[in-house]
């Protein structure tokens, strides 16, 4: 699930992005999703750098808590934190790997929301008070960015369960609709909706899939183990429909890793695949869809390497820009162009990168 294996890389620097990407913020901590705001804006969720504490076994080591999350907007007059204080917690020694605020999305004029994420079984966050704010859908608004919780995902979790599977939450991104918000938890491995009076319904959920055992778990051959489906992205397609890109569990092997589309009332279908560790997706004007993968060539790959990908009418891949592209956390189109927060396992060396696609 995304928190326990997605943001697992720490101590990396992002390197200088491939002639025709520009960058256009910098010094981010650990950027993940973000959306253009209706009067033009570029949001960017931060999901911080961590504190000083408590500090815990975090599902990747050592983990600190702090109230370093944020939420960045850029614009012609450069880029500045409208959002500050929101829970974090990541590596306890460099702040890397962040979990935090996970997404942010805007309805039509009015508030922003924002995906406060967690990646923690339930059993063992609640032992952290410090973590009681974590896995929340919030919404900031007014001129002073009023923040209210709109709904607590980690209560619907522990209270509901709709998997059956381990109590985990993490919600990792947003879509604002006219009927509410749109959220997928990648911890869950569900798609909720949360509407305007805060009742959270469920869209959809993904099933684990049997995969093949990796050679160094030393099973006999033609083993297979349960996957994960974690879900971290949802967009609207240019149909009317959800569509959902997935991660993918332990053993995250290459290739396995789905965009679904998404009806309510009925299973998800595979719009396309073949994919690895999908951690964004978008549709462009004419309907043409870009999947961001955050590590191309899988997560036991140790390559950080990701990729931002275009996928033509016919279902055929073109890699759009792979060097120069580290760990990358979010991905919004605009104007002809791929805005891509790269490094997003960086405390305070993350970028948000201008991709030309024109």
């Amino acid at each position: 699930m995304l928190g326990t294996a997605a943001l697992m890389l720490t101590g990396m620097s992002p390197v200088v992005a491939q002639t025709g990407a520009q960058v256009i913020a910098s010094g981010l901590n650990n950027p993940r999703g973000l959306t253009f705001s209706p009067n033009g804006g570029l949001y960017v969720a931060e999901a911080g750098a961590g504190g000083s504490g408590p500090c815990f076994a975090g599902p990747e080591g050592p983990a600190c808590f702090g109230h370093s999350g944020s939420v960045t907007r850029i614009d012609r007059n450069g880029q500045r934190r409208v959002l500050t204080g929101l829970p974090s917690f990541g590596a306890a020694s460099t702040g890397d790997a962040a979990i935090g605020p996970s997404d942010v999305s805007f309805q039509g004029q009015g508030g922003m929301f924002v995906t406060e994420g967690l990646g923690l079984d339930l059993d063992f966050s609640k032992t952290i008070p410090e973590l009681d704010d974590m896995g929340q859908l919030l919404k900031a608004q007014g001129a002073r960015r009023q923040l209210k919780v709109v709904a607590d995902l980690a209560d619907f979790e522990d209270a509901n369960n709709p998997t059956g599977d381990e109590e985990n939450v993490n919600p990792n991104s947003v879509l604002a609709t006219g009927r509410g918000q749109v959220v997928a938890d990648a911890g869950a491995n569900d798609l909720l909706l949360v509407a305007p009076s805060g009742t959270i319904s469920v869209l959809a959920t993904f099933p684990n899939r049997l995969v093949d055992a990796p050679p160094f778990l030393g099973l006999p051959p033609g083993t297979q183990i349960p996957m994960d489906a974690v879900p971290t992205s949802v967009a609207q397609g240019p149909d009317g429909a959800l569509y959902v890109g997935q991660l993918t569990g332990f053993p995250f092997p290459p290739g396995a890793a789905n965009v679904y589309r998404i009806i309510p009332g009925q299973a998800p279908q595979v719009f396309a695949g073949g994919f690895t560790n999908i951690i964004d997706i978008a549709f462009d004007q004419q309907g043409t869809l870009y999947v961001l993968e955050i590590f191309q060539n899988g997560l036991l790959s140790g390559d950080p390497t990701g990729a931002l990908i275009r996928v033509d009418a016919g279902g055929a891949q073109h890699v759009v820009m792979a060097t120069g592209l580290i760990t990358p956390g979010g991905l919004a189109l605009h104007d002809d162009a791929a805005y891509v927060s790269n490094c997003g396992t960086c405390a305070g060396g993350g970028q948000v990168l201008r991709i030309p696609l024109a």
